[in-house]
């Protein structure tokens, strides 16, 4: 699939798909949200991929929906375009491999839901990071959504009725970012942080990844009874036992996803 709003390249076992529409910002219109789908989508079944990274391009990461696309909508037409606009966070959550967020200068709205939907965000110092939609009458409900797992229902609220932009090391001890680093080395440690993940077992990271998220929906019980069933996999897998093995040999452990 050939894409006009965002770009795709591979670097060795890692899948790097750029946010490119840096003139407007990085906003999503309708054609980003389909094609920025489709590149995950893409890139999970790439069988040479086994960490993907979304970046932006230009100034920014992203400063949410292109307001140019609001007007003349009839209710049914609001709800297919916020449904396209909340897609992204199903897609991730339903990918076999870890998602990356690559964040600069800002994170807004709709920017800051897909920083909130990744697996993990790398973020540079001085990134502002907000769901300000409450500022034109309206409310950022869906990024609210999963930033809420990390932040309780005061900030919660608080975030999504004021309007108020939190900077990256604000963000850091919220729990909604991973780490912050200075901006000339964000790729460089999200790149690092990638390799960390592609030193592991991608059969362990791709059996983690499906467990937090089906677990989230659990009740507490429940969320140990798909425990034991996972782990149970596992302890019979290859790499498991290459693990242990390479662990009690003082060994590097050569993983086979199997």
């Amino acid at each position: 699939m050939s894409f006009e709003t965002i770009l795709i390249e591979k670097r060795d076992q890692i899948g790097i798909i750029t946010l490119n529409r840096p003139q407007k910002f990085n906003t999503f219109s309708s054609q980003m949200a389909k094609e920025l789908n489709a590149a995950l989508r893409q890139l999970d079944e790439d069988v040479e991929v086994r960490v993907v990274i979304v970046k932006g391009a230009g100034k920014v990461f992203s400063t949410g929906i292109d307001v140019s696309e609001f007007h003349g909508k009839t209710p049914s037409e609001y709800h297919g375009w916020l449904t396209l606009m909340d897609q992204m966070h199903f897609t991730i959550a339903s990918m076999a491999k870890p998602v990356i967020a690559m964040v600069h200068g800002y994170a807004v709205a709709n920017g800051a839901g897909l920083v909130a939907a990744a697996d993990f965000a790398i973020v540079a110092e001085g990134t502002q990071i907000g769901t300000t939609a409450i500022n034109v009458g309206l409310l950022c409900t869906g990024p609210i959504i999963p930033m809420s797992y990390s932040l309780g229902k005061k900030k919660t609220l608080e975030m999504l009725l004021s309007g108020d932009m939190i900077d990256a090391k604000e963000a850091e001890r919220l729990g909604l970012v991973n780490k912050v680093v200075p901006a000339d080395k964000l790729e460089e440690e999200t790149l690092s942080f990638a390799q960390k993940l592609l030193n592991k077992s991608p059969l362990a990271i791709q059996i983690g990844k499906d467990f937090y998220y089906q677990m989230i929906d659990m009740p507490f019980r429940q969320r140990f009874a798909l425990n034991r069933e996972v782990m149970t996999r596992l302890c019979t897998t290859e790499d498991a036992l290459e693990g242990i093995n390479a662990f009690i040999e003082k060994r590097q452990p050569i993983w086979k996803g199997k």
